[in-house]
């Protein structure tokens, strides 16, 4: 299976909801991808590919997932490659010290937390994340690397929804998305 049928596979599993969490959100539920093992194949397929087989593309030293399907991702990723995962979590759920950044949704505001000692100044991350739809959550997440001395290399999303302009919040990192849905 060649790339555009791989993503056209994707699409098609993955399932989308009407006015959830509320009306006029197309809710994009990767459940449905996660769950099938030959899309997880092609996920991890093509996560990989995106960062390069043994860091080859992008050189990094820590994966780092954001709450909750980010880490679905890194863990396929580093299942693969290797590399250590940090997870960025909502907040209250990381039991040491922590930093915390507050951010706004599509929908609403929320906060994420990263254990203070989870990166050594000057490591180099991926920042992995299901979805990119305002780049809220991407932004806090990699707000929290840089205050740690973190170095962000690439932010990968399995998703895009380009009408929400998430690149541009984004604007000045290595943004990739493996596929999109327009019109969110």
């Amino acid at each position: 299976m060649n790339k555009e049928e791989s993503i056209a596979y994707l699409k098609e599993v993955t399932r989308s909801i009407e006015d959830y969490p509320k009306e006029g959100i197309v809710f994009r539920d990767l459940t449905t991808v996660f769950q099938d093992r030959k899309a997880m194949e092609i996920v991890t397929d093509l996560l990989t590919a995106s960062i390069g087989e043994n860091h080859l593309e992008i050189s990094y030293d820590k994966l780092v997932a954001i709450e909750a399907r980010g880490f679905v991702l890194a863990g396929a990723i580093s299942g693969r490659v290797g590399g250590g995962i940090v997870m960025v979590r909502k907040e209250g759920k990381l039991p040491s010290k922590k930093l915390k950044v507050e951010y706004q949704l599509e929908y609403g505001s929320d906060a994420l937390e990263i254990h203070e000692d989870a990166i050594i100044p000057g490591e180099r991350v991926v920042v992995i994340d299901d979805l990119l739809a305002t780049g809220g959550t991407a932004e806090a997440g990699c707000k929290l690397v840089e205050s740690l001395g973190g170095i962000v290399e690439k932010i990968l999303f399995l998703v895009e929804l380009p009408e929400l302009k998430g690149r541009e919040r984004l604007a000045g990192y290595n943004i990739e998305a493996i596929y999109a849905f327009e019109g969110a």
